[in-house]
């Protein structure tokens, strides 16, 4: 009898998982196609995606309906980051062109996209769905690229389930050790205003230079002064 309803029970959930599994592959698939044509060097190409929107419409339509389950980390965190990507370009697309997403107004806080079964602010999509889901995972902030040319580069490739954790690694490794991102003089260093505004997401086991130390090849004095210099918010296009 327990045999009977096991079998009755895989036989009826399979199919959706099975479902769920095409409809994930796809979208990380396309995901991955759409970012090596049209971005590259960090920059995105907006004009060529202005000209031909629908590799975006069509990746958007995918990640409508996707039902993933913070309980599958890598899914769930690769899904929400690919999703924040994409929002933030077709919010750029939407209002094309445009020099900067500040001069989009809402652009943060009150455009809404449909995605992940959810209606959801690129702003709620960072701090509701992956900052406060996973508090202490301060990476997120190297891989969400805002638009302006102030965040860390956005890469040629979607993250993936499988990747995920050697992307967030490489991503805020490259960042934390990049010049021009971390400029350091002597007992001075000026960090991004990403450490400003984020600072309790950098300071669970430390203070800022700590956590930064823990990527770095050459690490900051521990009595360094810091200090935070302006953000550019000029558009990261090609």
């Amino acid at each position: 009898m327990i045999r009977t309803i096991l079998l009755i029970f895989a036989l009826t959930t399979f199919p959706l998982w099975n479902a769920f599994s095409q409809s994930a592959d796809s979208f990380f698939a396309e995901a991955d196609t759409f970012f090596k044509t049209y971005v590259s060097n960090g920059r995105v190409d907006y004009k060529a995606i202005n000209d031909e929107p629908e590799a975006l419409n069509n990746l958007l339509l995918l990640a409508k309906d996707m039902n993933v389950s913070p309980s599958n980390a890598a899914y769930y965190q690769a899904f929400w980051i690919n999703a924040y990507n994409l929002a933030v370009i077709k919010g750029i697309i939407d209002n094309y062109p445009t020099k900067s997403p500040l001069n989009i107004k809402g652009f943060f806080d009150k455009t809404n996209y449909s995605l992940g079964g959810k209606q959801t602010t690129l702003n709620d999509l960072e701090n509701k769905l992956l900052r406060a889901v996973y508090p202490k995972e301060a990476r997120f902030h190297f891989v969400l690229v805002c638009a302006g040319l102030g965040c860390p580069p956005i890469i040629n490739a979607a993250y993936k389930p499988s990747s995920l954790e050697q992307q967030l690694l490489r991503q805020t490794t490259l960042a934390l050790n990049d010049p021009n991102f971390i400029k350091v003089k002597g007992k001075k260093v000026q960090l991004s205003k990403i450490f400003e505004w984020y600072k309790e997401d950098f300071i669970h086991d430390g203070n800022e230079i700590e956590y930064i130390n823990k990527f770095r090849e050459d690490p900051i004095p521990a009595n360094a002064k810091i200090s935070y210099y302006t953000y550019d918010w000029n558009l990261n296009s090609k």
